[in-house]
């Protein structure tokens, strides 16, 4: 598993992490079954507080990607695909809903907005 945080990011550590063990379970490289490093392991390793790691772990649960047992540690849980593709709709989305806002405060219109999609769109 590599982790790579940015430390100037406006975006937390502990939700940067949780997206990128997010993002390698739905992309199956981390498999059902797989235990992840302790949180101890995994704070020395990233040289982040113990506590940050925890957090991001309790949310992973919280969201149906991680189980956690008691004396034992993390595992990947056994992910349902429509799940996986859920939380990848509201990733898009809430990244999106941001684009969109900054270009609203811009003063782009929705007709000018959409223009700049479709661009994007037929250069990929």
């Amino acid at each position: 598993m590599k982790i790579i945080l940015n430390n100037s990011s406006m975006v937390p550590i502990y939700e940067q992490l949780m997206d990128q063990i997010k993002n390698e379970i739905i992309e199956g490289a981390l498999s059902a079954g797989t235990a992840l490093p302790s949180v101890r392991a995994l704070s020395g390793e990233l040289k982040i507080s113990a506590l940050t790691v925890k957090k991001a772990y309790d949310r992973l649960e919280e969201d149906g990607f991680i189980v956690t047992v008691h004396g034992k540690g993390s595992f990947v849980a056994e992910t349902d695909k429509n799940l996986a593709l859920e939380a990848c709709r509201r990733a898009v989305e809430e990244d999106f809903g941001k684009v969109i806002l900054k270009a609203q405060n811009f003063g782009f219109s929705k007709e000018e907005i959409l223009d700049i999609v479709s661009i994007i769109l037929e250069e990929n």
